[in-house]
């Protein structure tokens, strides 16, 4: 039988007890549960990561103007900028985590990681990590599946949905996702990794989820940029064995209980945050109308 991802204490104490890596006991869970071969799951990383890919590349080179206009190739203005505010990697990856993002505003094709709204983090981390320290498609589809064993339990014990624990349920377990990937994949220990996880966490701790006009536009595409600035940060400082001081677990835990204490207007509703400033509202209004119009020209 598989391990139940109810924490990563059991986690850890599942690959140190059994002399595994720290995605194993995720793959075991996959075939338990998806009742697939391991070589199906590998296959299925596989295409999952081509899509992200291919999201970020779409992204940057074809036009992302959404319905409401609220998007409007942001992505390619921030990749063509000619100064870069710290690197040319940094300009990359923001680039790229709005780049897929904005696919997902634009109702193209992406990889839910762990929701449609968070789908620009993963990608863009793990595309700009690959692509400047040259790591190998196999560590990245591993770092994938880890990514996924904290998304289990941050939906156990917090929540990933934005209408349920606002948005640091999902942009904020993405980051968390894209954190432990980050630090697998340079190399970080079991506590490194888990401690990516705490970091983000408590960096994203609280976060609201008020989109605007109630489109998973604004503020949603630049929070996946910040989010990918923030796994970096945080993998940055976890595998320098700076510790979060609070454990992961419980980490998660305050991000349940901050989620469950949550007034209703901040979880995805529209009516608190950017949502209810004067100009979030004349957008609401905008965009019903034009909607309205629409059904009308159908009808």
């Amino acid at each position: 039988m598989s391990v139940l991802f109810d924490s990563f204490e059991s986690w850890k104490k599942e690959c140190e007890e059994n002399k595994i890596t720290l995605f194993k006991p995720v793959l075991d869970f996959e075939v338990s549960q998806k009742r697939r071969s391991e070589e199906e799951i590998w296959e299925g990383l596989k295409q999952a990561y081509q899509v992200m890919k291919d999201a970020v590349d779409t992204g940057l080179n074809e036009d992302m103007t959404s319905y409401s206009g609220l998007i409007n190739n942001g992505a390619r203005k921030v990749a063509q900028f000619p100064v870069s505010v710290l690197s040319p990697e940094f300009q990359k990856l923001v680039a790229r985590a709005l780049a897929a993002k904005e696919v997902n505003s634009c109702m193209g094709r992406v990889v839910a990681a762990p929701t449609a709204g968070a789908s620009g983090i993963l990608p863009g981390v793990l595309y700009t990590l690959q692509e400047v320290h040259r790591i190998n498609d196999q560590k990245i589809y591993e770092s994938l599946l880890i990514g996924a064993g904290v998304a289990l339990i941050l939906e156990k014990r917090a929540s990933i949905a934005g209408a349920v624990g606002g948005c640091q349920a999902e942009t904020g377990a993405a980051g968390a996702m894209a954190a432990a990937g980050i630090a697998y994949c340079l190399g970080g220990s079991i506590n490194q990794v888990f401690n990516a996880v705490a970091i983000t966490i408590q960096c994203m701790l609280g976060l609201v989820c008020d989109p605007v006009a109630g489109l998973v536009e604004i503020p949603c595409v630049v929070r996946n940029a910040s989010a990918a600035a923030i796994a970096n940060a945080s993998a940055q400082i976890a595998l320098a064995d700076v510790s979060p001081v609070i454990p992961v677990d419980e980490c998660v835990d305050a991000m349940g209980e901050v989620g469950q204490s949550m007034e209703v207007r901040y979880k995805e509703t529209a009516l608190g945050g950017l949502a209810a400033t004067p100009t979030g509202k004349a957008i609401s209004k905008r965009v019903l109308i034009e909607d309205i119009k629409v059904m009308d020209e159908e009808d």
